[in-house]
């Protein structure tokens, strides 16, 4: 990716090895209601290793006769790691799941039944365990301490490595058929769309963080010549409570679902977005999308590309809270593992890239 992503913390970096393997990453989703135990779906509580969710999905099919498109799931996982998700087909093709299945990398946890099939986003969040090597002590009791203190102060909300490819350039073939004015043809096409749509929030989000930075270290005198922004706007950014500052115009959410609605007075919202009932949001830019209005649209307009119309547009939280994080180091053995709670549609890896200070892409 061609753009250097700003960190919200400024500690100096951690040493630490991390790789995304079946052995050392794992995550659970949790979803958003529990099944009802009655209808004409089935919900399975499936355990998988070194399989992607496409994967997954192809192999019911398969055992099942069902079209992938009668599969339902709430968000993908990836490949390179031990995963736990929700999956639900229609009831009646039970049997012929029982029949033929069998792969060791598939285990069925829980079965249950509900009247609607699982959609894309039913879920809370996803919980995670991450065994990190080659931690000295004094790092790992720093990133305990770090990350404790996330929990109250919040994350830049970046899209991962893991949403640009191998390459990490799969946004630009996105481009190239978001400008092509042609109708997207299968999962794909979509999927490259949407990584170009995350690679201008990307921008965005560092392109605030960065503006956010410059006020919370700088005197306002200096943070107005280096930003090139009126003395008294600076002023007005610097009073507020939070380290992400907002603009007029921003669009907020209520956290972490809820109505959005646009910021009219600074001061109020700064005390809901500190409690962290409310939290900014970036533009996904495409059809039907609403845009930010006044100071904070001059902001987004820079990574808004109006010519992105074949995919629809979307807000996403630029700032989030991790939950439940705790800590277990080995001394002997100089290894960390590490459990936290994230949002639905947030990425593992950008909470520990802001802990680490360096890119996890290999």
């Amino acid at each position: 990716m061609n753009f250097i992503k700003t960190y919200a913390y400024r500690h100096d970096p951690l040493h630490f090895d991390f790789k995304q393997t079946i052995e050392r990453f794992f995550v659970e989703e949790i979803p958003l209601y529990p099944p009802s135990g009655r209808g004409n779906f089935l919900y399975l509580k499936i355990k998988k290793r070194d399989m992607s969710t496409w994967k997954l999905i192809t192999v019911l099919a398969k055992a099942t006769g069902l079209a992938e498109r009668d599969i339902g799931y709430a968000g993908l996982k990836d490949k390179n790691a031990t995963t736990i998700q929700y999956i639900s087909l229609p009831k009646q093709y039970e049997k012929e799941l029982n029949k033929n299945l069998s792969t060791d990398k598939i285990e069925i946890l829980e079965r249950n039944y509900h009247k609607s099939a699982i959609k894309i986003g039913h879920l809370k969040g996803n919980r995670f365990s991450i065994i990190l090597h080659d931690i000295n002590p004094q790092d790992a009791k720093f990133f305990n301490t770090t990350a404790k203190k996330m929990q109250v102060t919040g994350i830049p909300n970046y899209y991962g490595y893991q949403r640009f490819g191998e390459d990490s350039r799969s946004y630009l073939r996105g481009k190239e058929i978001a400008h092509s004015g042609k109708k997207l043809k299968g999962s794909k096409e979509k999927l490259l769309v949407s990584a170009y749509q995350s690679y201008l929030y990307n921008r965005w989000l560092s392109s605030r963080v960065k503006i956010s930075n410059t006020i919370d270290t700088l005197d306002t005198q200096k943070a107005s010549k280096e930003l090139q922004f009126p003395l008294e706007l600076v002023k007005v950014l610097a009073k507020q409570p939070q380290f992400f500052k907002l603009f007029i115009g921003d669009i907020v959410m209520d956290y972490p679902y809820g109505k959005s609605k646009t910021i009219s007075d600074l001061n109020s919202t700064s005390e809901l977005f500190k409690q962290t009932k409310i939290s900014p949001t970036g533009l996904l830019c495409g059809a039907s999308t609403n845009r930010a209005k006044a100071d904070a649209y001059y902001l987004e307009e820079e990574y808004d590309d109006k010519e992105l119309t074949s995919l629809k547009g979307d807000r996403r939280f630029a700032w989030i809270w991790p939950k439940s994080v705790e800590t277990k180091y080995d001394i002997n053995t100089k290894k960390l593992t590490v459990e936290f709670y994230l949002p639905k549609g947030s990425y593992a890896t950008t909470f520990l890239e802001e802990i680490g200070k360096f890119s996890l892409k290999e």
